[in-house]
């Protein structure tokens, strides 16, 4: 009885909490996004206050298509970096959004397949020796960039960094513990806070770029079709080819995502709103954000963490992160202050925040009895998770590069068709 009741949301999906407890726990899922969110831009060659405008609104569209059923955060995604960034260096935003505008085309062509084929082979080919390795390798797969960031400093290992870091993961951990209240809602949002205030007495934080920000300063969008010259159109369809296949890596973390959400919520998205209308939602938002200069979009694994810390799944909260994360992109001084918050503190909440995710994974397979004595899970979550945690990832020229974590779930999925229920040799 006492296990079932520390499993009860604090805030359920449609509840909204009261308006500051709002705030506060919404100002939680920016502070955990934002990092990830702008560094795509940065790595690109994009604006990142349009990343940071698109990634809510996104979040705000994903919401809208969905019903209000589905607490997912939209930011900028990891698996367009490469061709993005060469786009960016030799043709410019015209391709770069021309090939975001068709991930999302891609996303809207595939929902509408399974609205009519219906998602009844989510089961089939997700079970739960499949489900619990997966949903552990999209935790753990990002230890690696978590514990990097908890530990060097410009590319050489830092002391301080390392101190700052180990703080903010006990003080996030203490928090969690031990505070009741509303401040036990935000455990991470407390971390990140307390990481911050020892970074900067120990010098890790650079405050120049608040003090040289504007408190007012618009985004540089790049509308698709204009340009200096006004309007404008030229097509191109290499941009097209090059981003538009891996959408293949970015749904099955879409997939990964939901069963994790399925399991911390204890609903079936899958079947309400429907995975039509989460692969719809993803779609949308990346059109969007293709259209005014922003990079494609997908689920976030940090604020699927916070929800599994905090046990507060409440679409408004969601929602309320999305209305400022558009805002604060508009609000110089702010976007630059959150920018300022250093790698040894989002590291060190990184520690938390992808393992409570791995944790889920285990919690499926203890749920639902998995056994390993059998020879057919072992020979599922073996390579499963050793192929998703180490990145063994394949490459396919310099554009196209599929992560561990994609080549994990598709692995997954292929032995759990594949294998026979009882190995010869256990017979």
């Amino acid at each position: 009885m006492e296990e079932k009741q520390q499993r009860q949301p604090i805030y359920d999906l449609h509840e909204r909490p009261p308006f500051f407890q709002l705030i506060g726990l919404s100002l939680q899922h920016l502070f955990s996004m934002f990092g990830a969110t702008i560094l795509v831009p940065l790595l690109v060659g994009l604006n990142p206050g349009v990343a940071l405008f698109s990634s809510g609104v996104g979040t705000l569209i994903h919401l809208l298509t969905t019903k209000g059923k589905v607490p997912a955060y939209m930011g900028s995604s990891f698996a367009f970096i490469i061709p993005m960034a060469s786009m960016m260096k030799t043709i410019g935003y015209p391709a770069v959004g021309q090939g975001v505008v068709s991930v999302g085309i891609v996303y809207l062509i595939i929902s509408l397949i399974v609205w009519r084929v219906g998602s009844a082979w989510i089961d089939k080919i997700f079970p739960p020796e499949v489900v619990g390795p997966v949903i552990l390798v999209i935790g753990l797969s990002l230890a690696a960039t978590a514990a990097q960031s908890a530990t060097e400093l410009n590319g050489h290992y830092d002391t301080k960094v390392f101190l700052v870091a180990g703080a903010t993961l006990l003080v996030t951990i203490f928090a969690n513990m031990y505070l009741g209240g509303f401040l036990g809602l935000i455990p991470v949002l407390i971390g990140i806070i307390f990481g911050y205030l020892l970074a900067l007495a120990l010098g890790l934080v650079d405050l120049s770029p608040v003090a040289s920000a504007h408190w007012f300063a618009l985004p540089k969008f790049d509308f698709l079709f204009s340009d200096h010259n006004g309007l404008s159109w030229h097509f191109y369809p290499m941009a097209v080819l090059t981003m538009a296949p891996l959408v293949l890596v970015t749904l099955s973390e879409h997939l990964g995502h939901l069963l994790v959400l399925a399991k911390i919520t204890g609903q079936d998205f899958f079947d309400n709103p429907g995975l039509h209308k989460t692969l719809a939602g993803d779609g949308a938002a990346s059109v969007f954000a293709g259209l005014v200069g922003g990079p494609a979009v997908t689920s976030y694994g940090e604020n699927i963490g916070v929800m599994q810390l905090s046990r507060v799944y409440s679409v408004w909260v969601i929602g309320g992160a999305a209305v400022l994360a558009a805002g604060f992109a508009f609000i110089g001084k702010l976007s630059a202050l959150i920018g300022t918050v250093p790698g040894a503190v989002t590291g060190g909440v990184g520690f938390m925040l992808y393992g409570v995710i791995a944790a889920a994974g285990l919690q499926v397979i203890v749920d639902n009895k998995v056994d390993y004595g059998q020879k057919r899970n072992l020979m599922i979550a073996g390579p499963v998770m050793v192929v998703g945690i180490g990145n063994f990832h394949l490459a396919l020229g310099s554009q196209v590069d599929f992560s561990g974590v994609a080549l994990a779930t598709v692995l997954g999925i292929i032995l759990n068709l594949i294998l026979p229920k009882v190995a010869k040799s256990d017979r």
